[in-house]
């Protein structure tokens, strides 16, 4: 990934991220594998976001086919219709970034056989291996369903990997992205949505000939909330959301934490919070000697620091000898000063500048008496 300025680089303006300080290597993209479970209106857009990006590899995960019903979103194009997502989205993105590499599984994750694929694919170490021993090193859950996101929950818990799920809501107005760390935060099952916790059967909420709506613009804007997330959250700058919601209605961004629930219905994830509770010391320690080398750090370092843009601090004492460059006093040969110099205008007045002023004064009393006497 080269850092050159040139036209013909695709990485010079994600390098200029290094360059300014954002990131401190954002050539490490090129090692990284993320996931993305469903490549509809959320996971297209954000797997051709993570292309231009230059991710190293992408895994995309779909079952379903290409429709005309599909256009009103980004990404897809008509003479796609009748392929499936999968290979529609490795056509693009293909063609986008060829450094990338794509891995395509049409399946549905939630059958027996699908769900052990999808185990399978994510434990494969055949690019890199990932901190936390898998395959990847981030899933993106992008699917439109409860069923899907438990299975990507349960693989998640399972594997100790950390994930991010994304949703927009049925009226398209409104959608969240949430990073779900196992032990740590809150899983899927922690806090399921409000129909799950009532009882209420999700298929019971499905009409006939009725469909959910579907802006293009809701969609880029939760997939670009999505892959910036997990960009801050590979590459290590800014902060990364647990929560971040989005009210098209009301441009409203509310952002929370969500902790895990100690009697949470997921086995595995009872186990994490275990594990993650004995480790804590341990994070403590490092953390804070983390933050005590980067206090030393900060206090060694110069407040004024070279840098490429010849940007210097210079002493203000010397200002007034700096400014013009040469001799207030010396003027080119031949020429006078007409009016006084600023500098004899602001000089406090001596006692004889006062005592001729007041002599001229009088002098014009005696004038004008004169004049008033004839």
């Amino acid at each position: 990934m080269s850092s050159e300025v040139v036209d013909t680089n695709p990485y010079s303006r994600l390098m200029a991220l290094q360059r300014m300080g954002i990131v401190d290597n954002y050539q490490r993209i090129r090692d990284y594998s993320i996931a993305i479970v469903g490549i509809g209106g959320v996971g297209s857009v954000a797997a051709e976001m993570l292309t231009r990006c230059g991710i190293g590899r992408l895994l995309l995960y779909d079952y379903d086919t290409v429709e005309l019903a599909n256009m009103n979103r980004l990404f897809f194009r008509p003479e796609q219709v009748g392929l499936t997502k999968t290979d529609a989205a490795v056509q693009t993105l293909s063609d986008i970034n060829p450094d990338v590499v794509l891995e395509s599984y049409t399946l549905n994750i939630t059958t027996v056989k699908g769900f052990e694929t999808f185990m399978e694919s994510l434990t494969k170490k055949d690019f890199g291996l990932s901190d936390n021993g898998s395959g990847v090193d981030l899933v993106l859950s992008c699917v439109d369903n409860y069923e899907a996101r438990m299975v990507v929950n349960q693989a998640c818990n399972e594997l100790n990997q950390i994930w991010m799920e994304s949703g927009v809501s049925e009226d398209a107005v409104s959608g969240h992205i949430q990073l779900l760390i196992p032990g740590e935060t809150a899983c899927f099952a922690c806090a399921p949505p409000l129909v799950v916790a009532s009882g209420v059967d999700e298929r019971t909420l499905k009409r006939e000939g009725v469909c959910a709506a579907s802006l293009p613009t809701t969609m880029g804007i939760v997939a670009g909330l999505l892959v910036q997330n997990a960009l801050k959250f590979l590459l290590n700058f800014g902060q990364a959301s647990k929560y971040l919601g989005y009210n098209a209605l009301k441009d409203y961004f509310p952002t929370m934490d969500l902790r895990p629930n100690p009697q949470c219905s997921n086995s595995v994830c009872l186990e994490r919070q275990k594990e993650y509770i004995k480790m804590k010391p341990v994070r403590d320690v490092a953390a804070k000697a983390k933050m005590e080398a980067e206090a030393s750090n900060s206090e060694e370092a110069s407040l004024h620091a070279d840098n490429e843009w010849s940007i210097s601090v210079i002493d203000d004492c010397n200002l007034d000898n700096t400014i013009t460059g040469r001799d207030s006093e010396s003027l080119p040969e031949g020429l006078a000063r007409e009016l006084p110099d600023a500098d004899d205008l602001q000089r406090p007045q001596t006692t004889e500048d006062t005592v001729a002023f007041t002599g001229d004064l009088e002098d014009l009393q005696k004038q004008l008496d004169a004049l008033n006497a004839a």
